[in-house]
């Protein structure tokens, strides 16, 4: 039996998915997006250790926990897994989303790609994604820079398996919603936004591109945490510069 590490439960999530979502941010990011609102998430848990204040749950227990809300989600909604990075914990999140499609629920992660590989080298974790894919409904996925150097600097991380994870879906014909935080001065670039766009014409299984205007609320939990936030004095985008990406990025054309 695999044990969940979950930071926090949102029952009526509005943003994360069609529809209401119940939402399950689980605990550990690899990376460190220097736009991250969930600072709080990027500590992994350490074996054994439960007085964290980590939730540290089954699938089943956790699914009794969503379950209970089903009745409000109607048609469109279920639950979405965002984090952290879920998919650092595929084989928990496999298990959960196995019991959700067996009472019926629409299953979504929102996710980086940050781990995933096809490589021969790790045919085992690609196996994983597989499984987990089989049974998740809907992906959120962003490509936080289409430039490999500026992603490099703003993540922490490369972006070429990340590009490759979005490859791999189209090839599986898996749905996708891509959103695009953008970030004054760096990821609102025309020439870079028409590089994304560009690659998201080559896609055929993306439903919907939305565009996330950068804001510094988490700038809080970056102090209560001690932690430098790089981006404190960086501004939220203009109405304008949003309603440019908007274009470049042709979200009108997407519909769900």
């Amino acid at each position: 039996m695999t044990l969940g590490h979950v930071n926090k439960l949102e029952s009526f999530g509005s943003v994360d998915g069609p529809g209401i979502r119940f939402v399950v941010f689980l605990q550990g990011c690899p990376m460190r997006c220097l736009f991250c609102h969930n600072p709080e998430t990027w500590k992994f848990s350490k074996p054994g250790e439960t007085n964290d204040g980590i939730m540290h749950l089954t699938a089943e227990d956790l699914l009794a926990k969503a379950i209970r809300y089903k009745t409000f989600w109607g048609k469109d909604g279920g639950i979405t897994v965002s984090g952290g990075e879920p998919l650092m914990q595929m084989d928990f999140l496999t298990e959960f989303f196995t019991l959700a499609k067996a009472q019926g629920v629409h299953t979504c992660v929102d996710t980086s790609g940050v781990n995933f590989t096809r490589a021969d080298k790790d045919a085992a974790n690609f196996e994983k994604f597989q499984k987990l894919l089989a049974v998740t409904d809907l992906l959120l996925v962003d490509i936080k820079h289409i430039d490999p150097a500026v992603h490099r600097k703003l993540t922490g991380h490369d972006n070429a398996n990340i590009i490759d994870f979005f490859r791999y879906l189209d090839e599986i014909h898996k749905p996708i919603w891509i959103r695009h935080v953008l970030v004054p001065g760096i990821s609102d670039h025309d020439e870079d936004l028409i590089k994304t766009r560009d690659f998201i014409r080559t896609l055929n299984n993306v439903k919907r591109v939305d565009v996330l205007p950068y804001h510094a609320f988490a700038l809080g939990k970056y102090t209560e945490l001690g932690i430098d936030y790089a981006l404190k004095d960086t501004q939220s985008p203009t109405a304008d510069r949003v309603a440019n990406a908007k274009r470049i990025l042709e979200t009108a054309h997407f519909t769900m």
